[in-house]
């Protein structure tokens, strides 16, 4: 079991919440997620360590920051009811808690064998709305993948923003961009990681990255190929290398897939320009 099992919520936290019942969500190297239910709804409490360094692993301090960092992001954002704090591996987070089923979930429908039909524009369109919506405030995300796009019937929640870009992040709990799941890279940050081992999110690679998430969530497939068992190094050299894979997703989405997925950041549309695209194509 993860060296994450035993760290609780801490008791102040829990405390301020008046909490009635928690569910551990994620337990994963440097972060716990909890569902927390309270008698004013459900909260997402994050917590962070660092992560030592093993055989595996290098050690990593930033991940004991990122509940904090994502705290002060959210509270800019006007995310609800917010709070953030340290504790003593690290730092937390409380926010609201999203219901839902994430893109890649969703969509599993259309990974079956013998599937043929387009992915729902409606469900690709609400989640371009939460990306533009999020650059219209002036940020990059820096870390779009399906799992952190919740749909719901009330639209598309973009969470876990801790490694996102475009305002003031306090001194004490900042921490530099080192690229994000590969699977979701764009070419340029992929290549500025490999060269310098850290990068700069911005609004194109977001889109790219929504690219390579409606993609792989409509077939299955990584946007660019390379073994499962290759370094992250070598990943991400493919990614530079490229090209990435054929578009194979039907109709307006695949095409719009296509543009998004271009190596040239000027040649991708814009998160509004691919809103536009989808909402005409429905």
């Amino acid at each position: 079991m993860a060296e994450a099992a035993s760290y609780e919520i801490p008791t102040s936290v829990l405390e301020t919440l008046v909490a009635s019942g928690r569910r551990l969500v994620l337990d994963r190297r440097g972060s716990t997620v909890w569902e927390v239910e309270t008698q004013q709804g459900r909260y997402a409490v994050k917590l962070g360590y660092p992560i030592k360094a093993t055989s595996e692993w290098e050690a990593q301090e930033w991940t004991a920051l990122a509940p904090a960092r994502e705290g002060a992001i959210l509270q800019q954002l006007d995310r609800g009811n917010v709070s953030y704090g340290e504790w003593e591996h690290g730092t937390w987070n409380v926010q609201p808690w999203h219901q839902g089923n994430s893109l890649y979930d969703l969509w599993q429908p259309h990974r079956a064998e013998g599937a043929s039909s387009e992915p729902d524009l409606s469900e690709a369109l609400s989640c371009a709305e939460a990306v533009a919506a999020l650059h219209a405030a002036g940020w990059a995300h820096g870390d779009i993948q399906p799992a952190h796009l919740i749909i719901s019937d009330e639209g598309t929640a973009l969470i876990d923003l801790a490694l996102a870009q475009g305002g003031d992040i306090p001194t004490a709990y900042d921490f530099s961009y080192r690229g994000c799941l590969v699977h979701y890279e764009s070419p340029e940050i992929s290549r500025s990681v490999l060269e310098t081992g850290t990068a700069t999110p911005t609004m194109t690679a977001d889109v790219y990255a929504l690219g390579a998430s409606l993609f792989i969530s409509a077939t299955g497939l990584r946007h660019v190929a390379y073994p499962d068992d290759v370094s992250r190094k070598d990943q991400r050299q493919a990614i530079v290398d490229g090209p990435h894979r054929p578009v194979n997703v039907p109709g307006v989405l695949g095409k719009l897939i296509d543009a998004m997925l271009s190596p040239e950041p000027a040649d991708r549309p814009t998160s509004a320009e691919v809103c536009k695209e989808l909402s005409s194509g429905r």
